[in-house]
């Protein structure tokens, strides 16, 4: 991306300004001759100067592309507020700004309002839309049961004929419009009210799956469309949540090829999605990224337990790694590829990853992590608020509801302790690996930087919706009759 800056530009450049903030000496040097003046250096801000001091990269390539002065760039917006306060919020006890939850409330409930016509370019994202503002509003602890009937009736409209979800009435089905609209479903229904669950068909979505199943194992992500790692992800979410018959159905074109099951070389198709400096891509021989990361991790989560499927399928060092290197320094917050910008969606896309590597490796000191919890968190918090309500990718940037969701998540991701215990009592034998997880609490380890008030709620690591939520729609699915997908099929 090329610079706006101007190349005789007289500003300092941001490791310049940062080398000067950590720099004793030259601090020294600036102190003004008089000994009734003094600095108008805040405690906080003295705590925030050795916390920088402590994330700062050692080594700096004095090498100048594109890349760099784009990176400069962002530095620049980003440590204001890694140094102060300047959209004046409260601040907790840590000196870090408060969650502004009301705002956030207030923006999200906006989100699922009315839009002006320029929007009509967002229709066919309508089922991400509200997927990302209940989720969001659900992590801040708002009841959304009051949305529930708008929800149902969006979705019936949405709902294709020969199964799955398009993004409005009248669109094509799509995996990811599927994803979002059944996630979204799931949320506002209640085992009470059975008509909630019941306007999803299990039946028609069951086919419209077997559709989109490949010989080499993948998923397309709508008829004739793309075959990536997203559709292996939002397929086995679709198919563990609502208890969907495994066997492919018997129109199903894999069958064809000799495939039997929706899980027939699913796992080494995932595992040839790994990248050779150790991320996920999208699929075999792309670029690593790292909400196809969290794709790969939660899919592999699903079909088994993490210890087993995720050592079985990657190379978990070289994952690690490559995970670890998203985390910018010193802003805290994630990048989603190599040489790219800190960006607050990753706050999920690749710290929502960490519960699930955990699982697979867990830390011998309950009270350690393997990721620093502490930063990302500071980053969302000082950085990513906007101040008007919602969360942003990053300073300078508008919020909306995408980065709002994803923020949160990512923030409930570094706040709370997920374990996955194999000897939880839990639903039938039936793509149950992601319902042994469950929530220990509060993480406590690390140098926590948010208070009591800043807590939000935990989020599933693998379904990303409330943990209750998830066990209630499987439970009363597990208590639906499946003979009937059945009926009027040949060898069924």
């Amino acid at each position: 991306m090329a610079s706006s800056r101007s190349q005789d530009s007289d500003a300092p450049n941001p490791s310049a300004r940062l080398e000067e903030i950590l720099n004793d000496k030259i601090r020294i040097q600036e102190l003004p001759d008089s000994d009734q003046e003094y600095e108008d250096i805040s405690p906080e801000e003295e705590a925030h100067m050795a916390y920088l001091e402590s994330v700062k990269i050692p080594i700096v390539d004095t090498f100048q592309t594109d890349s760099s002065e784009a990176q400069d760039e962002t530095l620049e917006a980003v440590l204001p507020f890694l140094e102060g306060n300047p959209n004046d919020y409260p601040l907790n006890e840590f000196g870090i700004p408060h969650l502004q939850k009301e705002k956030h409330i207030k923006f999200l409930q906006k989100a699922l309002g009315d839009y002006p016509a320029p929007f009509a370019m967002m229709d066919a994202s309508r089922p991400w839309i509200v997927y990302w503002s209940l989720q969001g509003l659900s992590v801040l602890g708002y009841p959304i049961h009051e949305y529930g009937e708008r929800v149902i009736h969006t979705f019936k409209l949405a709902q294709h004929p020969n199964g799955g979800y398009g993004g409005n009435y009248g669109h094509l089905p799509h995996l990811a419009a599927t994803y979002a609209a059944v996630l979204s479903i799931v949320m506002v229904s209640y085992p009470n009210k059975p008509s909630t669950y019941d306007s999803i068909n299990r039946k028609t979505l069951w086919h419209f799956l077997g559709q989109l199943k490949q010989a080499d194992g993948g998923f397309n992500m709508t008829s004739g469309g793309e075959e990536d790692i997203r559709g292996a992800y939002c397929a086995l979410i679709v198919l563990s949540l609502l208890d969907l018959p495994i066997e492919l159905p018997p129109d199903a074109p894999a069958r064809k090829q000799g495939l039997t099951t929706f899980l027939d070389n699913l796992g080494s198709w995932i595992s040839k999605c790994q990248a050779f400096d150790g991320g996920i891509s999208a699929a075999p021989g792309n670029e690593a990224h790292g909400a196809y990361a969290f794709c790969g991790l939660g899919a592999l989560s699903i079909l088994g337990a993490p210890t087993d499927t995720l050592h079985k399928y990657l190379d978990m060092n070289r994952l690690i790694h490559w995970l670890s290197a998203r985390q910018c320094a010193p802003e805290g917050g994630y990048n989603g590829r190599t040489n790219k910008l800190v960006d607050g969606c990753y706050s999920h896309w690749v710290g929502g990853c960490w519960a699930l590597v955990e699982a697979a490796i867990p830390p011998k000191d309950p009270h350690s992590t393997i990721w620093n919890r502490d930063a990302l968190a500071r980053y969302i918090l000082a950085a990513a608020q906007f101040p008007k309500g919602g969360l942003v990718d990053k300073p300078g940037k508008r919020p909306d509801a995408y980065h709002t969701c994803y923020n949160l998540a990512g923030l409930s991701a570094a706040q709370h302790k997920y374990i996955y215990d194999a000897k939880r009592d839990t639903v039938s034998n039936n793509l149950d690996a992601p319902f042994h997880w469950y929530a220990k609490g509060k993480f406590e380890g690390g140098t926590k930087i948010w208070a009591e008030e800043d807590e939000i709620k935990n989020v599933h690591p693998v379904f990303v919706i409330p943990f209750g939520k998830v066990e209630q729609c499987r439970e009363y699915f597990e208590g639906k009759d499946r003979k009937g997908f059945w009926d009027g099929a040949e060898g069924g």
